[in-house]
């Protein structure tokens, strides 16, 4: 029997280390940030093949429009879109992933993706899926990935005992460390960072929720059978009932499920992984010129290096500075220092509280 998979984009998230480029009418998922095409654009088209099923989104009731037409550009239209009044966190939008596919694929694995990261090696990625899919009939599998330096920006997942050839079972979770400990973590080779991607059968899933998030599960059952349904183009979409949203918890898959669950794996993988969580990342990511300059968009350089420019808007002009980050959109500018990326949240969040 060939293994079917139901791909849940997750749309989620306003990605505020982006601004101005990304902001929450138009966060990173729908912009060509360090791909050619849009971030979801990108996920969606490295989830086709004869294993995967059209894909099903999740997104917030204001994305629809960009979701929809984003996908349509690509051929890539969902079976169904299930559409948040505001955001629970990943509990939730996994107990609507699980939801989602015993509705429309009960015989099918869920593969639960965000729509912003970037995978530049999609062949191993769909490996380590397909190579993940019988553990995944008994089990939450999640994906690993092997780090490439003591990063201390993301989760960390240590790997117990063997299960099989590549698969292990779960020790612990870990909150982002600091420098000496994610050091300590790599030199050891048990830790892999988290990136958020979950392969389940719906059932299995749904189970677990039953036993460690009950709240959680009986509020997200509620809202989608109370949800609003509408046709759209090759699917459907379900506007979830606010009221009963509302009585959602907000809790992390993670703390809800994964850190309580015997019924857990973690398959290590190198794929090409990058959440693109601020411009340093970005600049790091991005294509260069001679003098390590990142551009994208209209710029003059003179006499200038290692420096990032995203311009949407005017032409930009730099002359004599180095390791700085110019951001030029309609919904505002952005200059700073490339090391100082960690706060361009804070300009978003004042910028956001100026206009309301």
């Amino acid at each position: 029997m060939s293994i079917q998979i139901l791909p849940v984009i997750m749309s989620g998230g306003s990605g505020t280390r982006l601004w101005p480029l990304s902001t929450p009418a138009a966060p990173k998922q729908f912009h060509a940030v360090a791909t050619q095409k849009t971030m979801i654009q990108e996920t969606a088209l490295r989830l086709v093949g004869d294993n995967y099923l059209a894909p099903v989104a999740i997104c917030g009731r204001g994305h629809l429009d960009l979701v929809t037409t984003q996908l349509a550009q690509i051929d890539k239209a969902p079976q169904a879109v299930i559409l948040e009044p505001f955001g629970r966190n990943t509990a939730a939008v996994a107990a609507m992933a699980a939801l989602s596919g015993q509705e429309f694929a009960p015989d099918a694995l869920v593969l639960l993706v965000p729509a912003d990261h970037v995978i530049t090696k999609p062949g191993a990625f769909h490996a380590a899926v397909v190579g993940a899919s019988e553990t995944a009939r008994e089990r939450i599998v999640t994906f690993g990935i092997t780090p490439s330096h003591p990063e201390t920006g993301f989760g960390y997942i240590e790997r117990g005992a063997k299960l099989s050839e590549g698969i292990f079972q779960i020790e612990k979770f870990w909150e982002k460390p600091n420098l000496e400990t994610a050091t300590k973590y790599v030199e050891g080779g048990r830790h892999d960072w988290n990136a958020g991607i979950f392969l389940f059968s719906p059932q299995v899933m749904l189970e677990e929720l039953s036993l460690y998030a009950p709240e959680v599960l009986a509020a997200c059952v509620d809202a989608y059978k109370k949800g609003a349904r509408t046709p759209s183009e090759g699917g459907v979409i379900i506007n979830l009932d606010e009221e009963a949203f509302a009585q959602v918890p907000s809790i992390s898959v993670d703390y809800a499920v994964m850190e309580n669950t015997s019924r857990s794996a973690v398959v290590p993988c190198d794929i090409g992984w990058a959440d693109v969580g601020g411009f340093a990342e970005l600049w790091r990511l991005g294509d260069k010129d001679e003098r390590a300059n990142h551009v994208k968009g209209e710029a003059i350089l003179i006499d200038a290096h290692n420096n990032l420019v995203h311009s949407s808007g005017p032409v930009v002009a730099i002359i004599g500075l180095s390791d700085i980050m110019v951001i030029s959109t309609p919904s505002g500018i952005l200059v700073a220092p490339i090391s100082r990326a960690q706060d361009v949240k804070k300009a978003a969040e004042e910028a956001k509280a100026r206009l309301t």
